[in-house]
């Protein structure tokens, strides 16, 4: 049996966040085909209240400042 290939080009931003999705038993062409089979965001419209939402909202930007400070910690480490 055959495959074919091709060849796709992504930014260097688009091929990070690829990466953190991809499950370490999947390759990249899986975690492409699994990505684009996911539901709509927009089916979950209407499933969550104003204060969920905004307790969503918080718990993310804390996760992402907390990535932030973790990437910053180590680029300073890594320059010492």
């Amino acid at each position: 049996m055959s495959t074919e290939y091709k060849n796709v080009r992504l930014t260097a931003d688009a091929y990070e966040t690829l990466k953190r999705r991809k499950r370490d038993d999947e390759s990249f062409s899986d975690v492409v085909e699994r990505l684009v089979e996911e539901r709509p965001i927009s089916d979950l419209a209407g499933a969550l209240s104003g204060n969920d939402v905004e307790t969503i909202r918080e718990a993310r930007e804390a996760s992402y400042e907390a990535y932030a400070d973790r990437r910053s910690e180590g680029l300073t480490d890594r320059s010492q």
